[in-house]
């Protein structure tokens, strides 16, 4: 452990020294908690190389904060006893392009006596990435983020939870319109920029369908890169909105009965290298072991909804017919199905991949990524099947079209998605009783807390909390 330690602290002084020469002061060490809010502990950056060596304090209370900085309690967390240790993780220190002066790095989560904390949610998705590797799979991840841009109201900030504030959007141009592009050229340019100088590949940037609204798609990486990445992509936009005067949010429900924000997750499975996408005669190109993976998430879906729609708000998002993925299907390159294959080019070797529709950016994305694997593993132990693909919109079928086809709705509320994850043995089996506790009991004061709201009170008190 000595060792160890003065190894972290030579590596964190080297980066230290980098990144002062290079103007950096200070550092912010980030955790998202399981409301999906990044929560932040900050070092001076000469103070690294003794925040690797030794940690910085915190409290293990913040697994049960709530979105709206509401504290519950779970059989295991909550409270005002214990402290745990943030360690920086030094191969992701990252200079912050839209906060000069600033670096940023994610953190792991341990106890006093240097035992990971079962609630860390990055180590959990490790875990799960390591139980693949042990499985043979190799997992690529990525994310799509999408969020709204609207003008910071000047001198002060409305009451978040002012339905009725007034939302001054600074581009008028259609849906996925080039209008758009150039009445916000300047601020788009400067988003790719940042992004780019941080190491992060952006493979696509462009208007959604929403006012207001964008969506940049990065690189895949690892599963634990992947969720890093889009904790860092989320924060550049903020950072870089608030240079040109301007406010991000990646809430799911901007505005009740508008299309919301999500953040889909792509997935491609490799075996020594090769796509399990790629298999010749195969149908649908998938390999068994995929096919057995995706089985075991379309199957393990309601459950995964407590994970990756975690909000109230994510449920005014999920709505038939807007492309979010409401029903517990799959489809081929269908973008209503909640699981979507995306088969790629033929001559593209890594083309052929996966999409889990459903997610929004209030997930915790080390929590997504890591029931995901979990719930793709337990359907390779099980030997799960695909059924048919669905064509079309399921959405417009009736109800006994949709009984025949075996199609069901997902949970349209957060308490009954929560409940499926209460009952889902494989994700408490994965996650263990004090991870798997702390989410259900934020979950549950979540819905607490919003019983008996209005939509449009919903989307108004949650519209700046991501």
């Amino acid at each position: 452990m000595a060792s160890r330690a003065a190894e972290q602290r030579e590596e964190a002084r080297q980066s230290a020294a980098r990144l002062e020469a290079e103007g950096v002061r200070n550092v912010a060490l980030t955790w998202v908690d399981n409301a999906g809010v990044a929560r932040v502990k900050t070092v001076p950056a000469q103070r690294l190389p003794e925040a690797a060596a030794r940690g910085v304090g915190m409290s293990p209370v913040f697994d049960v904060f709530t979105s709206d900085d509401a504290i519950t309690e779970s059989d295991h967390l909550g409270g005002p006893d214990g402290d745990l240790r943030l360690f920086p993780a030094l191969d992701r220190l990252t200079a912050l392009a839209g906060q000069p002066g600033w670096a940023w790095a994610p953190a792991d989560r341990y106890d006093q006596l240097g035992a990971p904390h079962p609630a860390c949610q990055r180590q959990f998705a490790r875990r799960m990435t390591e139980r693949a590797a042990e499985a043979g799979l190799e997992l690529r991840m990525g994310f799509e983020t999408e969020w709204i841009v609207t003008r910071a109201p000047e001198g002060h900030h409305p009451a978040a939870a002012d339905a009725y504030e007034t939302l001054d959007y600074p581009c008028a141009g259609p849906a996925y319109g080039m209008t758009r592009v150039v009445e916000l050229s300047d601020y788009l340019r400067d988003v790719t920029e940042a992004l780019t100088v941080q190491g992060i590949e952006v493979l696509q940037l462009h208007p959604e369908y929403a006012p207001g609204q964008f969506e940049v798609t990065t690189a895949p990486g690892d599963p634990v890169r992947a969720a890093d990445d889009v904790v860092l992509v989320r924060e550049t936009v903020r950072a870089i909105s608030a240079r040109h005067g301007l406010r991000a949010s990646f809430a799911p429900s901007f505005v009740a009965g508008q299309v919301g924000n999500g953040c889909h997750l792509h997935l491609g499975l490799y075996r020594d290298g090769t796509s399990l996408h790629r298999t010749p005669e195969a149908a649908w190109g998938l390999a068994p072991d995929a096919v057995s993976f995706l089985g075991g998430v379309l199957n393990a879906l309601p459950a995964l909804l407590a994970i990756g729609c975690p909000s109230p708000a994510s449920y005014l998002r999920l709505q038939p017919s807007r492309w979010a993925g409401v029903y517990q299907c799959w489809g081929v390159e269908n973008r209503e199905a909640a699981l979507r294959l995306i088969t790629g080019a033929p001559d593209d070797p890594d083309g052929g991949h996966a999409e889990v529709k459903t997610f929004d950016a209030a997930a915790n994305p080390y929590l997504a990524v890591g029931a995901v694997i979990a719930a793709g593993l337990h359907g390779i132990e099980c030997a799960t099947q695909l059924p048919e693909p669905q064509t079309g919109d399921p959405g417009v079928l009736g109800v006994r079209e949709r009984a025949r086809r075996g199609i069901v709705r997902l949970p349209a509320t957060l308490s009954e998605a929560t409940d499926r994850l209460e009952k889902s043995a494989p994700l408490y089996e994965a996650m263990g009783g004090v991870l798997h506790g702390a989410v259900l009991a934020v979950r549950r004061a979540e819905e607490a807390h919003f019983a008996g709201s209005e939509a449009e009170e919903i989307a108004a008190a949650t519209r700046w909390r991501w």
